[in-house]
This record gives C-alpha cells, structure tokens and sequence, in this order.
C-alpha cells in the first residue's frame, strides 16, 4: 500500500484531454487512462480512469478491498464516456477489474484495457504497476538511432519466441524470465552477429497456442516472463549490445474473451458493431472499429506507448492485408463494400497512415513493417503519393518462390528456375525484408532443413545454398530462431528448441555457417546499402536454367567491394564453369559453403582469380573454376 508523502502528482483528466481522445489524436492517453500511482491531497493512492461509454455505471474491484462492488464507483467526466476515480493507500502489486453496469444491468467484470501488469494466466485479473521506477542506461543507443537512416544500414533479424527458445530443466512452464533470458540471448546474438531481434507475442495474452496473436492486454508485457520492469531490463541490456528490438504488433484483431475488449461496456465498442465487419468468421476473433477515433486513438497510443516507456526500436505489424481488404477470409454475404462499392477498407487504409506518420513522425529511425500478403501497392511508399508509409514490407512472394524452389528434387529446378530471378523483377517497388519466420515452419510446413530434397547431408548443403542465396539476394533479412543452426523438427511453442543438435557436426556446421554470412553481411556496405535499386544489384547470369546456376554482384553507393556470388542448386561439379566480370580486377574469396568446417566436402576454391580479357555472360572479363556441386562462392572485387 502506498503512503503519504509520495512523489507523485495528482493524475487530472481535463476537457483538453477528452477533446483530443474524440478527436482520435491524444497521442499520450496512456499517461491519463489505466491505472496511475497518483497523490491527492497530500495522500498517495492510485488514479483509476476507463472509457466505457455505453455503461450505465462503472465500479473499481480488487485485492485492495476484497472485491467489494460497491466501495469504490467512479465518476463520469463527461460526454465522451471516460470515468474515473481516486482510491488512496492503493500501490503497485495490487489486482483489479473493472465492473461495468452494462445498459440493460448485466454486470461485466473487466480487466483494465490500458492495464500496464496483468495477472498470469490463468488468471485474467489487471496489476497495478509503477512504470516511473524503470531506469534506463540506452540513452547512446537512442541517440545514434534518430540519427540514421535504416534503409541505408544492415537489418538482419532474429525472430525469436521467450518461452520456447529455451527452457529452464526444472519443470513447470520452464520459461526464463525477461532478465535471465536477457542474458542469454545477448550472448547468442552476438556471436551470430545478428542486428536486431524481434520478439514474438510480448503483449499479454490468454492462450500460449496463439502465440501472442491474440491480444488481451495491448499496454502490459506478459506476465509469463515476469513484471513490466523486467521487460525494461531485457531492451535496456540489448541496447547496450547493440542490439535492437522489434516487437510484432496486433493492431487486426483481438479475441473474444469475456474479460478483454469484446463488447467491452456491454455493446460494441473497439469492434466494429456490424459483424460482417467487426468479425473475422475464420479466426473467431473482433475486427477493430478503424473508423472510430477512439478506436484509433486506442492503437496508435499504444505503438507509441511501447516506443515511449519501453524503448522499442519497431514494429512488425502482423496481418495487414486482413485490415485492408473487407472480404478478408469472408464468403459472399459476409462482408459488406465500401462506399463505392469497392473491397478496401477506407477507414483501415486511412488508419495506417495516420499510424505511421504519427510513430515515424514522432521517432525518426524507428521503424515499422508490414506483414502484408498482396501486392497492394505502396505499402513503404510516400504519404504524399497515396502510399501507406510503413518502412519496411515482408516480401512473401519472394518466400513463397524460394520455398517452393528449394523444395523441388534438383532435377527438376531447371523447369522452375525462375522462382529465384523473379522477386528482383519487381524489388524496386518496395523496401522489401525477405523473411524466413516461424510461419514457414509450423502446421506441417516442415522446418527449414526438411524442406530440402535429398539425403541427410543434402539438405545441409541445399540449405547452406539458399541462404546464401537469401542474403545476397535484396532485401534486409528475418530468420525464424532455430533454422540457424538446421532446427529438424518444426516449431511448437509447448517445447524449447533442438540444441542438442549442435552435438551433431552438420547443425554445428549449419550454425557456423550461418554466423559467416551474418559476418559478411555486416562487414560488407554493398550488402545493405542499396536494397530496392538497380544500382546495388546486377544479375551476371540469370538464364542458366540448364545447369540450375546463379550469378550476380551486390554493389555499394560508391561500388567498391562489390561482392560476387556464384550459386550452384544441384549436386553436380560444374569443372571450368566461367563467370563474366565487369572490370580487370582480382577477385578474392570472401566465403566457400562446402568448407569442410560448415559441414560441406572440404573442396577447395582458389582464394584468388585474375580476371581474364574474354567475353563471358554478356560482359568483357571472366573468372573461371571449379564449382562444387551444392556450391556457394562468393568472391570480392
């Protein structure tokens, strides 16, 4: 319980305040609704403040007074629905809920939307919490990162679920907390050299199947790893590693439990009240009210509140294209158009672009990205050219076309050897991320590794050929945690990962690998610098179906160390195989997948090549050498 002489100041709710959150732009309305340690005439307690519009009264209940339903009423402010109340001696640790008097005289007990601590499942109940004693020491970090520009610097992402990367051996959920998970995934990331993580299914949620998707408390960090302070230490500790954190983000849906949003103060209130748009048939879930500022207002704060309090360098916004198209997953009858008769949603669209220029407006070198599986148009492009603004797009055709390729018995590539030149065709339409997520290995999808063809030390080298592919190839990269080091099985989130296979020498080999191409990736600008222009990548040849090879350079903004990579899909040596070069220079072996320490055979390639006067692939110079079958060369220029 808290006592007198507290630091804090009283939390006034002022008709400014719920003028900007009608208004939709009230940017900070974390800050006044939710509950607040406050001080009122000279005693500490809690500010209590909810928007139940509908309700015919409103009640605060919790531990601090054995649930007692009619202690504690709260008073409506005004016309907009907002209540609030004070209750003094209330500190941080305590649960409560609200109780709504719903219209008709149902009583609905509620947990707090803008809770910042929840209960652990099961139990649904909000926490009172004190953001104010967080301290931070990532204030470089911080620094540094409003003053870059992302496009321009390397992103390689580690996707990665807390509760099933690893587990503690003492039984229970077996789930690290946020701090000792800390610890362990700041010494992985460095090893690997990954830039970025991005955690999965941090917003509190009731069903660990769903992986987070299904949101139940938009403003707390789940409880299943600990308190909201400990969270804090996680992204303060990554910072310091120079490491950034990218949390995936819900903005779609939300689910129907009877604690959570869903007809929150006894009508539809953050779902859209006609179902055939507030419902998603497929994944019984409530489809937000994009058209209601609130509503609005609601999402936005809370992508600046994890940006604000817990430092998050961006956002993964999962499923977009199920907010922008109103037949989403819908029969005909259940969906209804927009008002020209079309099947985009007006207000969903018009709510992205608020949502971006807000964050990217508010936070320069933050960023935000698009898990969007159509070719909507314009999904990174300008506000000013009718774009959605986002800075980053996950690529699913690009993933889609490698997926499919990579699965085929090398003997029939040929037939498809488009599948890897086609994504460059259109690269320049977007800032594109190429993403290998846990997507692509759960519901018998196969992990990584098994969706290559062939015999048990084929797959390691197919794999090791695509993602060599996949970092050459444009595009920042995402990798699912596991598939680093050649993770057999799919994912479940009910255990932790395979490390035991990093006994076996191909996983290790695998691993190794990986944490080389990470390495060149970092080191090398012409990797990142320009990712959606011609003038960072020339294919060499991209024709030579027959053989199932491929060639190209990545070149930097002023196209010294361009890099050369030369990829060979099938098992068979290609002896002599020549590569044109656009200049006389020397080439020097950067990276040779077969090398007996990855796994591969232990072939040699020549560490450097003189480039010869000869016409080869339609430019002046050649290379010429033995490439490996399952071969992956890269060679710097």
């Amino acid at each position: 319980m808290a006592g007198k002489g507290s630091r804090y100041g009283a939390v006034n709710i002022s008709e400014m305040d719920q003028y900007l959150f009608a208004q939709g732009t009230h940017y900070e309305i974390y800050e006044k609704l939710g509950a607040h340690m406050a001080e009122e005439g000279g005693t500490a307690g809690m500010s209590f403040a909810v928007w139940a519009p509908h309700a015919q009264a409103v009640h605060v209940i919790g531990s601090f007074n054995d649930w007692n339903e009619t202690e504690y009423p709260m008073e409506k402010l005004g016309p907009g629905g907002i209540y609030r109340t004070f209750i003094p001696g209330v500190g941080p640790g305590e649960m409560y809920k609200y109780l709504i008097t719903a219209a008709d005289g149902r009583k609905l007990y509620k947990a707090d939307p803008f809770a910042n601590h929840a209960q652990k499942r099961p139990g649904n109940a909000s926490v009172t919490t004190d953001l104010s004693n967080i301290h931070w020491s990532d204030g470089r970090w911080l620094s540094q990162r409003a003053k870059k520009d992302p496009l321009k610097q390397p992103l390689a992402i580690y996707e990665c679920h807390i509760g099933s990367w690893m587990k503690h051996p003492d039984g229970g959920d077996g789930f690290y907390n946020y701090r000792e998970f800390a610890d362990r995934i700041v010494a992985y990331l460095k090893e690997l050299q990954y830039t970025h993580v991005e955690l999965i299914g941090i917003a509190e949620h009731p069903f660990d199947g769903s992986w987070g998707y299904q949101v139940t408390g938009y403003y707390a960090p789940t409880s299943r790893y600990g308190t909201p302070e400990d969270f804090a230490y996680l992204v303060n500790t990554l910072h310091n590693n120079r490491i950034g954190v990218i949390l995936d983000w819900v903005p779609a849906h939300f689910p129907k439990d009877d604690y959570g949003l869903a007809e929150f103060d006894g009508e539809p209130l953050y779902e859209h009240p006609d179902p055939r748009l507030g419902e998603h048939p497929d994944w019984g879930t409530k489809i937000f009210n994009y058209g209601k500022t609130e509503v609005k207002n609601f999402l936005i704060a809370n992508a600046l509140y994890w940006i604000d309090k817990f430092h998050v360098d961006g956002l993964r916004v999962d499923a977009v294209a199920s907010m922008l198209y109103l037949d989403y997953g819908k029969k005909d009858g259940q969906w209804v158009a927009n008002k020209y008769g079309g099947n985009k949603n007006l207000e969903a669209i018009e709510f992205f672009k608020h949502f971006n220029s807000v964050v990217r407006g508010k936070y320069p070198g933050v960023i935000t990205i698009a898990e969007e599986s159509t070719a909507w148009p314009m999904v990174t492009g300008p506000l000013e050219k009718d774009g959605l603004y986002f800075t980053y797009k996950w690529n699913m055709g690009w993933m889609h076309d490698f997926c499919e390729y990579m699965k085929l018995d090398p003997y029939f590539r040929k037939n498809n050897h488009y599948s890897l030149t086609f994504a460059m065709s259109y690269n320049s339409s977007e800032n594109y991320i190429l993403p290998l997520s846990h997507d692509e290995v759960v519901h018998l999808k196969c992990s990584m590794l098994n969706k290559m063809p062939g015999y048990h030390v084929d797959k390691y080298a197919n794999l090791r050929v695509g993602y060599t592919y996949m970092f050459g190839h444009s595009g920042k990269k995402l990798l699912f945690m596991g598939q680093e080091f050649g993770q057999e099985r799919e994912w479940s989130e009910a255990r932790e990962l395979d490390w035991f296979l990093l006994e076996n020498e191909l996983n290790r080999g695998m691993q190794e690998y990986v944490k080389e191409l990470l390495s060149m990736y970092r080191k090398y600008p012409c990797m990142y610098e320009i990712d959606n222009d011609w003038r960072g990548f020339q294919w060499i040849n991209a024709d030579d179906a027959d053989r199932s090879t491929y060639s190209f350079i990545r070149k930097s903004e002023n196209e010294k160390k361009s890099l050369l990579f030369v990829l060979n899909m099938t098992p068979v040596k290609r002896p002599g195989y020549s590569v044109g070069i656009p200049v006389r220079r020397k080439c020097k072996l950067v990276l040779n997948s077969v090398e007996s320490r990855f796994g591969g055979t232990g072939e040699k390639l020549p560490e450097e090549l003189a480039a010869i006067a000869e016409p080869c692939d339609g430019l002046p110079y050649r290379i010429t050498f033995d490439l490996p079958a399952y071969g992956a060369a890269v060679y710097t220029f």
